[in-house]
């Protein structure tokens, strides 16, 4: 059998690094932004209803992203109709990893999990987190994106209280060893459960 787990945070949370921590333990992980990634890009699964319903936006034979972001900010009803063509196809591509993957632990890496509902899908889930003063400096030391487009995405996202309250597991990431703990913990209650069940 195979434990699905959620795993989210808000940005500059340490996401990422926490699933290479996970991959490090023998768990597969998918990660929703790299499916995205994979079906934009050329020869990629959403090019074709892409090029249908937004021609402007394929550029060399890929999806651009940033043409529709700016599609989106001259009229908001165009995000719903991009969703619904993207959706059903990352849907598709986290199927197959399913199908193909050979570890007992997977592991989602999904940015909106609760916002979009993924967590139904889940057999657990698990938010990564830190305080707000030290995601702010890690997002800003990358050097992408303005303080207004920081404050902007994270006034989109769910609060990370919200988000900490609804999860079966937290992870703080304020050090790289207290957080590679931490997914030793997740793993070993996980495997304890898995075991329990199989006991049944």
């Amino acid at each position: 059998m195979t434990f699905k787990l959620g795993l989210t945070g808000s940005i500059g949370m340490g996401k990422s690094t926490t699933a290479k921590l996970f991959a490090a333990e023998g768990c597969a992980i998918w990660d929703a932004d790299a499916a995205v990634h994979r079906i934009y890009s050329a020869g990629g699964a959403a090019v074709a209803a892409m090029a249908d319903a937004f021609p402007e936006a394929i550029i060399d034979g890929a999806v651009s992203r940033e043409v529709l972001k700016q599609l989106i900010s001259a009229d908001a009803s165009v995000l719903k109709r991009i969703e619904a063509i993207v959706h059903p196809l990352v849907g598709a591509d986290r199927a197959e990893f399913i199908a193909a993957a050979e570890a007992d632990i997977l592991v989602f890496d999904i940015p909106l999990l609760f916002e979009t509902g993924g967590d139904q899908a889940m057999d657990a889930t698990a938010t990564v987190y830190v305080d707000a003063d030290t995601q702010k400096q890690r997002v800003m030391a990358r050097g992408t994106m303005t303080e207004a487009q920081f404050e902007a995405i994270r006034a989109k996202q769910m609060p990370i209280a919200e988000k900490r309250a609804r999860a079966d597991y937290e992870i703080e990431t304020d050090t790289l060893d207290h957080a590679r703990e931490q997914v030793h913990e997740v793993l070993r209650d996980i495997r304890a459960r898995m075991g329990a069940e199989k006991g049944a």
